[in-house]
């Protein structure tokens, strides 16, 4: 009890720690695995890999890890929570396992957790988008354009992600990636806003400029494009909505 107590926790300590700034693209709501909330590592594993593992690479290669664990994640140096989790999964398979697993990955975090074992691997998956819906179709700059993406599974799914890509009209990126957690077979959503008001907390800001947006949504198994065991595009989806110049 006290460790599945200390997982949680620690799951809303760190995702807290380390909330996105606000971008023109928020997430609404994603598919929720069916996996009991309360000991899932995979999620607090990928959350830390994903901001960690550049720099754990660059200890291990420029300074070396002369102790343990404990070494090797106080020299991480990104507050509390990130030298907590390091510890907790490096304690998890030893020093020398951790290591091994982290160079091996090459820079994906779902593939190192999946080493790790703390997120599941299924390689029988599947999704099918049925549905990817955008409102309104069209409107000035500031409009919130709401989406919706409809997918079913037949085998259910492994560990992957919902990439999210709007292709801009002054190419400035905009996207997002949402960790999908093994799904049973079903039928399951994911929406998202995506706020064309020019607003956000980032030093390059989308200027929505008059034009065409074309949004693509691709489901994954592993992170998407990686060529890892584990990883497979299942399906993607394309859509768009207009920016118009106004009265």
């Amino acid at each position: 009890m006290k460790v599945v107590f200390a997982i949680v926790l620690l799951l809303v300590c760190f995702a807290g720690s380390n909330s996105k700034p606000e971008t023109a693209l928020q997430l609404v709501s994603a598919p929720v695995s069916t996996k009991r909330a309360e000991l899932d590592l995979c999620n607090l594993c990928v959350q830390f890999t994903g901001q960690s593992v550049n720099q754990i690479l660059n200890i291990i290669l420029n300074a070396g890890v002369v102790g343990g664990c404990g070494d090797l994640c106080s020299k991480i140096k990104k507050g509390q929570m990130v030298d907590i989790v390091c510890n907790l999964l490096c304690d998890y398979v030893g020093i020398r396992v951790f290591i091994h697993l982290i160079e091996h990955a090459d820079l994906d975090p779902i593939y190192f957790c999946e080493l790790l074992t703390v997120c599941h691997v299924f390689d029988h998956g599947d999704a099918n988008i049925t549905g990817l819906t955008i409102t309104p179709k069209e409107g000035q700059q500031g409009t919130e354009f709401q989406c919706m993406v409809n997918f079913e599974t037949i085998n259910g799914t492994g560990t992957g992600e919902i990439e999210i890509n709007i292709d801009t009209v002054d190419g400035l990126p905009v996207g997002d990636v949402v960790l999908i957690e093994p799904l049973k077979p079903g039928a399951y959503s994911l929406s998202f806003k995506i706020n064309t008001n020019g607003n956000c907390q980032q030093e390059l800001c989308e200027s929505w400029e008059p034009g065409t947006y074309n949004v693509t949504v691709v489901i994954c198994d592993g992170q998407c494009g990686s060529k890892h065991p584990h990883s497979q595009i299942y399906d993607k989806a394309t859509g768009s909505f207009n920016i118009t110049g106004g009265s």
